[in-house]
């Protein structure tokens, strides 16, 4: 058993990986052979991921705020807190905050083979701002 004691720093994301001002704080990256590594994410207004993909899945539990998730099929959608949404492996998405809302998530993935996600292209301000489903 090992403890990992509170107060690990914050850091700011990869600009390649990002549009926005967004925050990590690390939770678990477990030692092999596990695979989980968890993160909580958070996001400024307007601030969201690229498109990307993750190898075995990835669930996201919406901590605070309200923010959006899309998919390749154009659907946009509104998260909240207390949300929890399951992407399946291999599905293309983003997720950020909403344009006037923060919003802060965990992030949960497996590794396979050293990756937790494979990074594609920034999402437009288009498909950012498509109006939400429901």
């Amino acid at each position: 058993m090992e403890i990992f004691p509170a107060g690990r720093p914050t850091t700011s994301v990869p600009p390649e990986w990002f549009t926005g001002t967004v925050w990590q704080d690390p939770i678990m990256v477990a030692p092999d052979p596990a695979r989980m590594r968890a993160l909580k994410v958070t996001f400024c207004p307007g601030a969201r991921t690229a498109w990307h993909t993750h190898p075995l899945g990835q669930t996201l539990y919406v901590v605070s705020g309200v923010g959006r998730i899309g998919a390749r099929d154009g659907e946009v959608r509104v998260i909240r807190a207390g949300d929890t949404v399951w992407i399946p492996p291999g599905e293309e998405h983003w997720h950020g905050a909403g344009p006037d809302t923060m919003m802060s998530h965990i992030a949960i993935q497996e590794m396979l083979d050293g990756s937790v996600a494979d990074w594609l292209e920034h999402v437009s301000d288009d498909d950012y701002l498509t109006a939400p489903a429901g």
